[in-house]
């Protein structure tokens, strides 16, 4: 059985929530940042995981 769990993604800036992407809890234990593109900022900015 894969270990892979849905998390959100929230942009920094304007906290709102764009992208949904699968992490695996074992192999990654730290929260995923990824610098992704926010419609409403209308740029790129970083991205954190957030709570379910």
């Amino acid at each position: 059985m894969k270990k892979e769990f849905i998390v959100k993604l929230a942009c920094e800036k304007c906290k709102r929530i764009n992208y949904y992407t699968r992490r695996n809890k074992k192999t990654i234990e730290k929260k995923i940042e990824l610098k992704k593109f926010c419609p409403f900022c209308k740029k790129h900015t970083p991205h954190k995981e957030t709570k379910k």
